[in-house]
């Protein structure tokens, strides 16, 4: 089974827009806009990654290099996202402790096969999830220690140092930013059968193959997150990765 570009794709997708933008507009969220342009930037960027992905696909050096590509969008995503631009190296340091391990282990088990058809979904798919993590633990951490500021400075107060009172706050806030990938693992095969399961189904796979690669990229997934999230959240502890208006105010 495929999914080919044509008509019937072209007007699903308009009427899918259509109802994400009605659904913003009748519950007054307003994001329509935003939900409008991240569609067509959607379709743009895919449309190129196809092309790049096609011209890239059998060399493993190219691949591994739009695999490095892919990580740095990431890491200016999620920087962004959290309003902490100036502190993209230490994000990136965050989501590469969490990435490069899980690479590493399913490449050197040999459960994906060191090939640019393999390499590039599955870093795609461990990238992403870490961003996201990143980006969830991020928003968390730093929404507490703006609203909490003066826990903060009652614990420095009490002699604690800085790490210390910045960890009180944020301590309890970071593991939220696991719980929607600990909820996909823990429903997959129930609730939802996720992108890993589907494309290998569409691409004429068996189920028990599909399951198989699923399983393999929640696992992934799960270690990537957990350790871009314990990283991070060491780094804030830090004041590495903060924004610009919590470096100022989380003085000593």
């Amino acid at each position: 089974m495929t999914i080919d570009p044509g008509w019937p794709v072209a007007a699903a997708l308009v009427l899918l827009m259509a109802l994400t933008l009605a659904a913003h507009r009748l519950s007054g969220m307003g994001l329509g806009r935003e939900a409008l342009v991240a569609g067509l930037r959607a379709c743009v960027q895919l449309g190129l990654a196809a092309v790049v992905i096609t011209a890239v696909i059998g060399s493993l050096a190219l691949s591994t290099l739009l695999a490095l590509v892919m990580f740095a969008m990431a890491v200016l995503t999620t920087s962004r996202r959290v309003e902490a631009s100036g502190a993209w190296p230490w994000a990136a340091a965050a989501m590469a402790c969490g990435v490069v391990p899980v690479l590493a282990v399913v490449l050197a088990t040999g459960a994906v096969p060191l090939e640019g058809v393999a390499v590039i979904p599955v870093a795609g798919i461990i990238i992403g999830n870490a961003m996201t993590a990143h980006t969830l633990v991020g928003r968390r951490t730093f929404a507490a220690l703006r609203e909490e500021h003066s826990q903060y400075e009652a614990c420095l107060s009490l002699g604690m140092l800085p790490a210390r009172g910045i960890g009180e706050i944020i301590h309890r806030r970071a593991p939220e930013a696991l719980l929607p990938g600990l909820d996909q693992v823990r429903t997959t095969g129930i609730v939802t059968l996720p992108g890993a399961f589907i494309g290998v189904m569409l691409g004429g796979g068996s189920p028990a193959q599909a399951a198989t690669a699923q399983v393999l990229v929640l696992f992934g997934i799960m270690a990537a997150q957990t350790v871009t999230v314990s990283v991070a959240e060491r780094l804030v502890e830090a004041r590495r990765l903060l924004p610009a208006d919590l470096r100022r105010s989380l003085v000593d």
